[in-house]
């Protein structure tokens, strides 16, 4: 499974794998509303790694659980669905808006082969300082670099380069982000501090 090549899920190991998975993601999304400390020791139970200063939102989703790796600072908004039957690798200082999907699984266009249950899954990696907006939907087999921003409802079938706005459905890098964006906002998050420092 997770090499990429076919296979059939119906397997002692992964049974049991999933079980894990659905009752560390049960108690996660039955869990109080302020039991805030007890849900993150559940998802770092639940992922193969998790970064210090993660926070994700339930309700969640996931096949394993076990192939995902977070690093830190990585928020989640609610709802999100990660299908992880290949590796899922995410960078450090990433943000999700609700109901993103990454999804490893691919399935054969034959359908003769696709319904004797055979299914592949290829990895997901999506570098540092990454923001997606809510409803983004990322493929399997996708790579997303490094300081790139994801708009909402976009669907990404193809990599995205470091350094890119993109959106769409087939999601389209529409420009480079450049230093006149980082003085635009580095000036607005100045002005901010200024307010509550009472400066003005």
């Amino acid at each position: 499974m997770l090499s990429g090549e076919l296979y059939i899920a119906q397997d002692p190991e992964l049974a049991r794998d999933n079980r894990r998975k659905r009752r560390l993601v049960w108690a996660i999304n039955t869990s109080a509303w302020d039991a805030s400390d007890e849900r993150m020791k559940l998802f770092d139970e639940l992922f193969g790694a998790l970064g210090e200063n993660a926070w994700l939102e339930p309700p969640f989703n996931c096949d394993y659980g076990s192939n995902i790796v977070i690093g830190k600072n990585f928020y989640a908004n609610m709802d999100c669905i990660f299908l992880d039957v290949a590796r899922i690798t995410i960078g450090d200082n990433v943000f999700f808006g609700p109901r993103v999907g990454l999804y490893t699984p691919y399935h054969p266009i034959d359908a003769t082969v696709r319904n004797a249950q055979m299914e592949g899954a290829l990895p997901i990696t999506i570098g540092d300082d990454v923001w997606f907006g809510g409803n983004v939907v990322v493929g399997p087999g996708i790579t997303i670099g490094s300081d790139v921003v994801i708009g909402a409802g976009s669907v990404v079938v193809k990599d995205i380069p470091p350094h890119s706005v993109a959106v769409g459905n087939p999601c389209r890098v529409i420009r480079r982000i450049s230093d006149e964006d980082r003085r635009y906002w580095m000036d607005k998050a100045r002005a901010y501090r200024r307010s509550k420092s009472g400066d003005e």
